[in-house]
This record gives structure tokens, sequence and C-alpha cells, in this order.
């Protein structure tokens, strides 16, 4: 997998926990409706797009994260996104929705709520896994199979990024955690140079 690994797994409840609570109850409200009308697998396919372009455009997730700007311009600006990147249905309503109630800054983590419960309602068990170098396509499902193999279900997996871990990986199942950082490592290491 190289180096500049390191991963987070925690059951969707603990997950769910740790985001503010507007973005879960807004999450739950989408997947209801998605659940009413049958859509929860496409919604969930078009706000993934949608997370993939906030993270890969520095320009977009500066543009949702705005204060200054005009509800009604985020709104607009998003079904300009949304409709490039071929999402629609609930999930361009939800978005605009979540644009005029002035939420917007809050949408990667709704969005990742929305992950967490597709992801509890197919009993998968969500994964964060943070590295310090985006993780490719084929690293992410080298994770999730070995993760799969060792828990005996699928997982899903969410990559966050963060340089300072240098390498190597950090893996959170609920409570318990692996610890095979770089960065951890070197503390060990400094620890026990100390006590010789």
């Amino acid at each position: 997998m190289g180096d500049g690994l390191k991963a987070g797994v925690l059951p969707v409840a603990d997950r769910n926990a740790k985001l503010p609570g507007v973005a879960v109850r807004y999450a739950q409200a989408l997947f209801d409706l998605a659940r009413e009308a049958g859509e929860t697998e496409k919604t969930g396919a078009d706000l993934e797009k949608l997370g993939q372009l906030v993270e890969m455009s520095d320009d977009l997730a500066r543009f949702i994260a705005s204060p200054l700007l005009d509800k009604h311009a985020q709104a607009d600006g998003l079904a300009a996104v949304m409709k490039k990147i071929k999402a629609g249905g609930l999930a361009a309503d939800f978005t605009r929705f979540v644009a005029m109630q002035g939420r917007l800054a809050l949408l990667p983590e709704m969005i990742a709520a929305y992950r967490a419960l597709m992801a509890q309602e197919r009993g998968e068990v969500s994964a964060v896994v943070t590295s310090a170098a985006r993780l490719t396509a084929a690293q992410k499902n080298k994770v999730a199979a070995a993760l799969k193999a060792a828990l005996g279900k699928d997982v899903q997996i969410e990559n966050a990024i963060d340089p300072s871990i240098l390498g190597g990986l950090i893996v959170r199942v609920g409570s318990r955690m692996i610890d095979t950082s770089i960065k951890t490592r070197l503390n060990t290491l400094k620890t026990m140079l100390k006590g010789a």
C-alpha cells in the first residue's frame, strides 16, 4: 500500500456521534425520504460524486463553506455543479434545500452521515482511513479487503488526510485500535532510547 497511510474504523453509531448533530439530522431526513422513494443507493451515489468533487477542489470547498456568499448564489452554483456531474433527483433537491437553509458549510458532514446510514443499512462497518497522501482506489480496495477478512463484514472506506503521521496505518474498530503508523513507531523508539 505504500507509505503515508493511517486508518481508523468506527461503527456507524460512533462515527455519527462525532458529526455535528445538525448534519446527522439532515442526513437522516434525506435517508428517510430516499428510502420511501426507493432511491437510497442512487441518492448516495450522487452525494458521493459531489463529496469527491468537494474533496478534490479547493475552490468548491471554499464556495460551500463561505458564510459571505448569498444563499441563492450558493444554491444556484451548486445546482450547476450537480447538473455537471449528472447528479439529480433527491440529492440535487437536498443540496439546494441545505444551501437555502444556510447550512451548506455542513454538507461534507451530511454526506459522511448519509454514507454511514447506508453502511448501517447494508450491515457494513464504516472505516475512516486517514493517510499522509490521498489513497488510490487500489489502496482503498486493499484496505477494505483486509478489514473484511479480519472482521467478516464488508467495510465502507472514507479517506481523510494527515501528513503528520508519515506512513503506516492506524485502524480503529469501535474502541479497538491497531496503530502501526511511522509517527507512533518513532515515538516508541524515542521513549525506549530515553530509558536505555
